[in-house]
């Protein structure tokens, strides 16, 4: 589980969340949205142990971020709206470095790389370097980075971007399986109708502020969630 109690953080004199609360439990799929500037990434990068905040905690797992982060990151993954690598290393070496990090052994390391990179069909690829890649190839080094240390959690932000198609497929069929062993998805997303289909549950921020959460259901009713999302936004 994550619990975000009355999470607050300001740059300067900017707030930029204000008192954020709201839990996502095991299984579920949660989408988190809102315009660009929202807040979103900043609570986000404080879920992930990037950002101090200022107020409020946030426990993983019955784990305190700003108490234990070790122990809160192990049980995570953070896949960033901008994949971020180390350009010259080829994609296998920081693929395994990621692994390095979490312990993971060699067998089950090969095992799950070999599975992800071909699923995205980038099999053929990891051995060039990071440098020689498109966005979307490096967004997908990335995901299989996330993936094959097996994370409990799986927080991501804005994923789809620069994916193809069969790419967008595949992340969502992989979210699904992960649900159903118990595991937390938690993502930002401008793609709604997605966010629709895929998700139990969402949160909605406005200029800093949860304006709503709940089930899908309950915060559509029987608008869809681009006419709801556009309507809080005014």
């Amino acid at each position: 589980m994550i619990e975000i109690k009355n999470v607050s953080k300001k740059y300067g004199d900017k707030v930029a969340i204000s008192d954020i609360t709201f839990n996502v439990n095991d299984g579920e799929i949660f989408a988190f949205i809102g315009h660009n500037g929202a807040g979103k990434t900043t609570l986000i990068k404080s879920i992930v142990g990037i950002h101090e905040f200022d107020e409020g905690d946030i426990i993983i797992n019955g784990k305190s971020i700003k108490e234990d982060p070790i122990a809160c990151k192990r049980e995570m993954a953070f896949v960033p709206d901008n994949p971020e690598t180390y350009e010259n290393m080829k994609a296998i070496d920081f693929i395994n470095f990621i692994c390095d990090m979490y312990e993971v052994g060699e067998e089950e390391r090969k095992k799950s790389i070999k599975k992800y990179a071909e699923i995205f069909e980038i099999d053929k690829n990891l051995n060039d370097p990071i440098n020689s890649f498109s966005h979307g190839m490096k967004q997908k080094i990335v995901l299989i980075s996330a993936l094959a240390h097996n994370p409990k959690i799986l927080i991501m932000d804005e994923p789809f971007v620069g994916l193809d198609p069969k790419a967008v497929f595949d992340v969502k069929k992989i979210m699904n399986e992960m649900t159903k062993e118990g595991k937390i998805i938690f993502f930002s997303t401008h793609i709604l109708d997605v966010a629709e289909k895929l998700c139990s549950k969402v949160a909605i921020i406005k200029n800093g502020k949860l304006v709503k959460t709940g089930s899908m259901k309950e915060i559509k009713g029987d608008k869809s969630l681009e006419k709801v999302f556009l309507e809080l936004e005014g």
